[in-house]
This record gives C-alpha cells, structure tokens and sequence, in this order.
C-alpha cells in the first residue's frame, strides 16, 4: 500500500507541504522567460510577457513584443510595443497592466492589450530617467515606485488619483541601492533601502536608519528583500547567506537560517496558506530552490536536468523506467512520457522480425493520440530503415496532412500524396505535390492522373492558366473539352497575336471549337467578330485613324465622328444593328461633333424611331437651348411638358399640361415655377385645378 505521506515534505516541527501540477501552461513561449520582462496579476490573473525587451545584447531593430496570457497560458493579446523602452511591467488590483518606461511615462492597458491612458511620473523623473521601478499594492489602491538615475525616489500610492510624491534623499547615495522595496505602515507607503550594510527607511518626511533585531554579525551586504503579500513580514537575505525573517516593522524577529549560499538569489518571495499561521520564504537561484519557514528549518531542491538522466535511459532502452520517473516528477507529456513514448516507437520499427502490420498496431496502441507524438516522424524511421510499407501504415495515424505528404513524396507514393493533399484542403499542398507529379511521370501518365482527380484537375488549370498556356490547351484537347477550347482560342487572339491574320485564323478555330461544342451562339458572334476585325482593318488602310479592336458600336460612332455618315449606316446595316440603337449612336456623335445642321438634316430623314425628347435633352446636355426648342416642337404629346420644362418655357407647358388636363403634368409644371416670373403661370394652373374640381 502506498505510503499517503510520501510526496509531502517537512517545513518546521509541525507543518508539512508538497508541490505538485495544478494543471499545464497552454502557451508556446518561443523565448526563455529570462529573457523577458515578465508580471503575474495576484489572485491568479492575468500574465504579462514582454518579449525582446531593450538589453545591451540585443539587435536595436529587433521590436519587441507584448503579449498577454490568462494564468493557464491562454492568450488573451499580442501586440508590438511601439513606445519607449520599457524598464518594468506590473498589474494593478483592477487587473489593469503597467507597463514603466524609461522615460517616465506610465503607460495602462487592460486585460485584452487594449490602451486605456498613460500617465507621467514626473520632469525630474523625464530628465533623469528610470533606473528601476516597482508596481505594489495598498489598501488606497495600485501605486509605482520609481527609482531615478539621480539616485532619488518618487511614488505614487496610487494610479488611479495620482498625487505624485519626491522621497527624501538618503546621504551619501552615490549609485543604485544593492536592493530595495516598498512598505506600508501606518496608511502610508514607505522605501525600505540597503546601502551597503545600512538599511534606511523613506517616509514622506525623513530617511531613517534602521537595524533589524537579532541580526548576525558580519554583513556587509544585502543582496535581496522580500515583503509579504499583506506587508505584515519581511525576509532579508544577506552576503553571508544567512536568511533573516521578521516583521516588516523590523521590530521583530521570526527566525534567521544560514543557507551556505552568498550567491544573490535570482528571486525571493514569501507564501503562506489560508488561514494558516504558517509562513515560508521560497528563495530561486540559477539551479536551485529553498524554501525557509518561519523556524530554523529548510528544505531544499536541485533543479538536476531532468532530461539528461531521461535521455540516458532511452539511450538504454529502459523505456518503461523512463514513463515512470516522467509520471513521478508529473512532467508536460510533450516533455515527458510522450517523448518517452516516441522514441520507442522508433526502436519499434527497427524489429523486422515483426510484420508491418502488428508493428503499426503495437505503436498506434501505445501511443494513441498522445500529444507532442509525430506519426510522420515514426514513419521516415521506418523508410530509413527500409520499411516503406510500415511507414506507409504508420501514416495513416499521422491527423497532420502536411506532415504526410513530405514523405510520401520522398518514398515514391506521389498518388498517394497527392489523394492526402485533397483530403487536406489545403491548395497549397495540392499544388507542391501536382508540381513533383509533373517532373516525375511522362505528360500522358500525368495527365490520366489529373482525370482521376477533378479537384486536381480544376487548380492545376487554374495554374496553367497563368503559366501554362500551351499545357491548359492539351488539357482541353485530351478532354475533348470544345467549350474551354473556343474561350481557350478566343483568349489567345487577343493575348498572343498582333497580326489580323493571325488573330483571325485564331477566332476561326474558336468557332470551329464552338460548332463542335454545339454552341451556335458563340460560334455566330465568334464569325461576326471575325468579320469586324477585317472590316476595321480595311477602313483603317482607306480612311486612316484607329478602328481595330473598337467595338461595334464605337466603330460606327468613330465613322459618324469622321463626316462618314454613310458608311456607319452601311456598317448598321451588314451588322443588323435596329434602327433605334443607330439613331442613339449617331445623335449622340453629331451632339459632340457640335454638327447642329447635319443633324437637323438626319432628324428629317425619317420619322425618328426614338422620338424627338432624346435630341432636346442631347442638345440640353451641350448646352444649346435655341436647337433644342427646335425639336422641343417636334416631341409629341406624351412628352411634350418634360420637353417644354427642358427648354424653359414653363408658360407654354403649363398650357399645353392644362389642355392636358393631366395632374401628374400640373405638378411637375408646379415644382418648375420659381420666383415672381412664374407667378401667374402658377397661379393659371391653380385656377385650372379649382374650376376641374368643380366639374
């Protein structure tokens, strides 16, 4: 029976702890911690990492970057830091983030890396810059302690109502403080500071020298403090490694214990436990962990690497000896029993005197879905040791297509590859492998590949397309696909041929395409354009200027714009454009001409089958009422107000509105009458509306 008591440790006479995995960090930290500035909210809150902070070894150019994780590593924001070096990072009780520059400017951003405010620590702290800074907490609410380059001391007791304040200065502080903290007693925050082996304690109005109680005889030096949480206890650690604890009041002595490390310690905190009298200092250094209670006691922790001692035993093949160390000491299974779990396998495959297929069954079974595990990584084992069949096996447990794919490709399963790049959906994929399936099989081979696979086949034609035009053309021929072939030919006319001979003969085996396609309609329009091309041509050799490529209808307004009136009508004609989308053309090319009597001449040449409104508006549009009032005339009756109103002469459609008796026409007559000028004519219409209500 296993011993209850076995994973909890001594602290004092009467107390005992343990350590033991909570739950495992989510995030995936690409740098050491160590080198960044880092800031955990209390009462498991948020954390803050600032990465590639500004330090003499790093590259100027490199921009850091602040990033926000919940207390089980989820992140919460990312952000580049845009604004000055930054000397310290802390949160506020209302969970919001600190972040002190240099500069001494305070900038606040809450829990998802949104900017709320800044604020400044002062100009003496702007013209002597930060040389360290802490974000503590008081019953009042967060507050900032800055240490300036001066050698001085300013804080803020708190951020949310800021009443900054100038410690007094301590004598003969020539350079920074070994170490340093701050305190609250008596409602109000105070500097705890070591010079040498002097501590000095800052009020708001006087620096006192302070001794604490029961002291050990030859310090010279403290190396780190540390203040609990509630300010009621603090711990000095000294340069001859001695640890001593007390009250923060420095009134009282709880304990003091040698350690036999003068090394200053990387970190020093106190912990306790809920409604426990229990206290203990947790003291970090490089490699080493020691936790000191409150009586002289200690236990301490190396922190051995681990995986040295894992590593040896894979080396060993001691595989099971490995999971259960991993297990004991709760390693993230990625570290751990997976990477144990991993390296079996490997060894696994190396057994030919097992089939393919119970050694694919015996690792799938071991290792399941454990995380961190790569299939893909097993399997190129396999292929290295000659297995290829095993690997191929071992691939399908792979759930990473892009991890598949490599190393189907490099063992010669290019169709197999190729099926898991579409399974994938990722097009990327698909293409690398269409790409080595290219320069590996002969053109028919590949092609018959393609048929196999219509989504294959669909974005390879969308890669030639626009690389390979000649290959999507054998595409189509291979397919008898005529449809695509006629688009295929009608494209190239215009991309690849400049001479109209060639760009006919082009649109001639498009429409070729299109008859066996038994797509009339692209075929017909596919001749008349080829008819256009030659037509243009010729006019081009006999009149000059440019008509090639136009289109229809810009031809024969390019003709009318000429003075070549008959030979747009005769272009109108072999084309079969209706008279009323010719009339449009023409009026509307005779407009720009500004050709006022040629086209008063075409408007007589026929009944217009467009009516006369469109030539009073053309010649509104170039502003010419005096030949606009000339077809004003000729508009009949359904139009003659909006022609009228056109022109301006609202006295005569109001006339013509009343003959009418028509009240939408009185209306739009109404809205036309401004000013005193149009008085009468509204009152006429007025007078007409009451005598029609009478009737």
């Amino acid at each position: 029976m296993d011993c209850y008591t076995a994973n909890w440790n001594p602290l004092g006479d009467s107390a005992f702890y343990r350590k033991y995995e909570l739950y495992s960090m989510d995030w995936d930290l690409k740098e050491e911690l160590r080198d960044c500035l880092v800031a955990a909210a209390p009462y498991g809150g948020p954390i803050a990492l600032l990465r590639n902070p500004w330090r003499k070894e790093k590259a100027a150019s490199v921009r850091p970057v602040l990033e926000i994780y919940s207390a089980s590593g989820l992140p919460l924001a990312s952000l580049l830091w845009k604004s000055g070096p930054v000397v310290s990072l802390g949160w506020s009780a209302e969970e919001e983030l600190l972040c002190v520059q240099e500069d001494g400017v305070v900038l606040v951003y809450g829990l998802h890396g949104d900017f709320r405010r800044h604020f400044s620590m002062g100009n003496e702290v702007l013209q002597n810059r930060v040389l360290d800074a802490r974000i503590f907490h008081t019953e009042f609410g967060s507050g900032v302690a800055i240490l300036t380059g001066a050698h001085r001391f300013t804080l803020s007791a708190n951020v949310g109502d800021l009443k900054l304040r100038r410690m007094p200065e301590v004598p003969g502080l020539q350079s920074a403080p070994s170490c340093w903290t701050t305190l609250c007693q008596d409602r109000a925050a105070h500097i705890l500071l070591a010079v040498g082996p002097d501590l000095y304690l800052l009020d708001h109005a006087a620096c006192s020298a302070v001794t604490p109680p029961g002291l050990a005889p030859g310090v010279s030096s403290f190396l780190q403090m540390a203040v609990s949480f509630t300010y009621r206890h603090l711990a000095l650690f000294t340069d001859t490694g001695y640890i001593w604890m007390g009250t923060a009041s420095l009134k009282e002595k709880l304990c003091e214990f040698n350690c036999n490390i003068r090394a200053p310690p990387k970190q020093m905190v106190w912990c306790s436990r809920p409604r426990s009298k229990e206290r203990a200092v947790v003291v970090a250094w490089e490699r080493r962990l020691m936790v000191v209670g409150d009586a002289p006691e200690s236990i301490q922790y190396k922190q051995l690497t681990i995986q040295v001692l894992l590593d040896r035993l894979v080396l060993r093949r001691l595989y099971p000896l490995a999971i259960q160390i991993c297990e004991y000491l709760r390693l993230p299974e990625v570290q751990g029993v997976s990477r144990i779990l991993a390296h079996w396998a490997c060894y696994k495959v190396q057994q030919k005197d097992v089939s393919d297929e119970d050694v694919a069954r015996a690792i799938n079974q071991k290792l399941g879905d454990a995380p961190g595990v790569s299939y893909s990584d097993i399997a190129a084992r396999a292929y290295g040791c000659g297995r290829t069949e095993l690997a191929i096996k071992l691939l399908e447990y792979e759930p990473r297509s892009g991890e598949q794919v490599p190393l189907l490709l490099k063992m010669k399963r290019s169709k197999l590859a190729l099926s898991k790049a579409i399974e994938s959906g990722d097009t990327d994929l698909v293409f690398t492998v269409l790409l080595h399936l290219k320069n590996e099989l002969n053109r028919g081979d590949f092609f018959m590949t393609l048929r196999n696979q219509p989504m294959a086949l669909s974005l390879y034609r969308q890669f030639c397309k626009h690389q390979e035009l000649e290959t999507l053309k054998d595409l189509y021929n291979q397919d008898d696909n005529h449809q695509e072939l006629g688009s295929f030919h009608i494209r190239a006319s215009y991309a690849a041929e400049e001479r109209i001979e060639g760009r006919v003969a082009a649109l001639q085996t498009a429409a070729d395409a299109f008859y066996k396609a038994k797509n009339e309609f692209a075929a017909k329009a596919t001749e008349d354009q080829m008819r256009l091309l030659r037509l243009q041509r010729r006019l081009e050799d006999e009149l000059g200027g440019h008509f090639v490529d136009l289109s229809l209808h810009d031809t024969v307004t390019t003709l009318v714009l000429g003075g070549h009136s008959k030979r747009a009508e005769q272009l109108a004609r072999d084309f079969r454009i209706p008279d009323k989308r010719l009339w449009w053309l023409k009026l509307t090319a005779l407009a720009d001409l500004e050709d006022w009597e040629e086209l008063e001449k075409f408007s007589k040449s026929k009944k217009s089958p467009i009516g006369y409104l469109p030539f009073v508006e053309i010649c509104m549009k170039q502003h010419n009422k005096y030949e606009a009032k000339k077809y004003a005339s000729r508009v009949g009756p359904e139009q003659k107000v909006k022609a009228l109103l056109l022109v301006g002469d609202v006295a005569q459609a109001a006339d013509v509105a009343i003959e009418h008796r028509n009240e939408a026409e009185l209306t739009l007559v109404l809205s036309h009458c401004t000013g005193t000028a149009d008085a009468a004519t509204a009152d006429k219409i007025q007078r007409a509306r009451a005598q029609a209500q009478k009737k």
